[in-house]
């Protein structure tokens, strides 16, 4: 069994991403196990974030690491959230995205969850947005660095087209699902079963790239 650190606190991204390794010979153990705190995600895309975390999580484990880092883009917002959008709402209330409308917090019940509150921002940016302008795709990139130094760690990306809806609907998955629709199938991420998700999403497509590309690495369990 290889024993693989996932440099990420968020449980529900630990159960999707054990679901798409299940049957791999892999097992994840989150960093937070290990007693590692999140790492500085200070960089400007997807791909130096997931290289940042990956390769905190294996320099203070030495154990090989996997991070991904992944977000959503709205063409009618110029891409944001992007790289924020775990913290789309704090860091718009924070001054963040300038070239976006101003909203006033009040309007927004911002004491929710992230997600209620990412959710209920995204919406609201968009409340004057026609249908065929509310286009959007999901990003995910995952690193894995097999020891802390890696001089090439694997960096494999996906990206899942959709658009955004006017009301959130469904119960599965997290973050942004209940407002991304699926033109394949005519429903909201949340709104498919977890492992037709898992067939399609953008994490999905990447962590499928990394699998084909490397052997997994040894280390005793």
């Amino acid at each position: 069994m290889t024993i693989l650190v996932l440099a990420s606190g968020n449980r529900k991204k630990l159960a999707e991403l054990q679901n798409l390794l299940e049957g791999r010979g892999v097992a994840l153990r989150p960093q937070a196990e290990l007693g590692i705190a999140d790492a500085i995600e200070d960089g400007q895309s997807f791909v130096e974030n997931a290289i940042l975390k990956a390769r905190h999580a294996s320099t203070l484990s030495q154990l090989p690491a996997l991070a991904d880092d992944s977000g959503i883009e709205v063409d009618a917002l110029l891409g944001a959230p992007g790289i924020y959008s775990a913290r789309f709402a704090h860091q718009y209330f924070s001054g963040g995205f300038p070239q976006l409308p101003n909203i006033s917090a009040s309007t927004l019940l911002v004491r929710d969850d992230a997600d209620a509150a990412n959710n209920r921002l995204l919406l609201e940016l968009l409340r004057d947005v026609p249908e065929e302008r509310r286009t959007a795709r999901f990003h995910c990139v995952i690193a894995l660095f097999r020891f802390a130094d890696d001089p090439m760690p694997l960096i494999c990306q996906g990206s899942w087209e959709g658009r955004i809806v006017t009301s959130a609907r469904g119960v599965h998955g997290f973050g942004y699902d209940p407002l991304f629709f699926v033109p394949s199938h005519g429903c909201t991420s949340a709104e498919l079963t977890p492992g037709t998700k898992n067939t399609l999403s953008h994490r999905a497509q990447a962590l499928q790239a990394l699998a084909s590309r490397w052997p997994w690495p040894s280390h005793p369990a």
